[in-house]
């Protein structure tokens, strides 16, 4: 019996390690994505000429060289929260909240691909690409990804977290509330607001932040002294 109550700590232990790790991923997701959107937004010009994007074709590879490196941080982000959650996941919202994050992921990526391919064939042949409108195209499309299904998915995702928080009590109400209300905002969004879409780095940033603070702060001993019955 003693052996049995001892066996739980280290345990604890190592599964503090990867909340910790995960939560300083969805912060460095939340810097990385930020930098990439403020970059691409002041760079790209909202007219087809190219003149005007000139020198800041370096920065806009910057951005775009950034996104993939966000989207990996996400993807560990997730990780946190389903570990958060631990055996009180909800089946239903789990797989709508894993859902949204992955077609989240998949929206991102493939607006920050249609737009890397656009710059490189735009240094390749300007004239001609502005010409024939593929450039106008490409940047179109990217931005109907980025600022409609993708945001879209993350209002989703946004729901989907913070309805689990409430559920479970793992999370405030100072964030699953603004988290309510920012993803009716993504849902009933459109191109129209192209800045919109750096208020969920930022949402995520504050919620990673509150779960590096809790995990920092270790279990409870009402916690750990439920998790050692609970193993007997």
């Amino acid at each position: 019996m003693e052996q049995r109550l001892l066996q739980p700590a280290p345990l604890i232990r190592d599964r503090m390690k990867t909340p910790r790790a995960a939560a300083l991923a969805g912060i460095l997701f939340s810097v990385l994505l930020t930098t990439s959107l403020v970059l691409f937004r002041i760079s790209v010009p909202a007219t087809t000429e190219f003149t005007q994007l000139g020198s800041r074709t370096n920065v806009v590879v910057l951005a775009l060289n950034l996104m993939p490196f966000a989207g990996i941080a996400f993807l560990w982000f997730i990780g946190v929260v389903r570990d958060r959650l631990g055996a009180n996941e909800d089946r239903f919202f789990a797989t709508v909240f894993f859902g949204s994050g992955i077609l989240f992921l998949a929206m991102f990526f493939a607006a920050g691909a249609v737009a890397g391919a656009t710059i490189i064939a735009l240094n390749a042949a300007s004239r001609q690409l502005i010409d024939s409108g593929i450039y106008e195209f490409g940047r179109v499309i990217a931005a109907q990804i980025m600022n409609v299904y993708a945001l879209k998915m993350a209002g989703v995702f946004m729901i989907s977290t913070a309805t689990m928080g409430i559920r479970t009590h793992i999370l405030p109400r100072w964030i699953t509330i603004p988290g309510y209300a920012l993803a009716v905002l993504f849902l009933l969004s459109s191109r129209f607001a192209d800045w919109l879409g750096l208020a969920f780095p930022m949402w995520v940033l504050i919620l990673s932040i509150y779960i590096l603070v809790e995990n920092l702060r270790g279990p409870s001993a009402g916690t750990t002294a439920n998790q050692r019955v609970e193993s007997i």
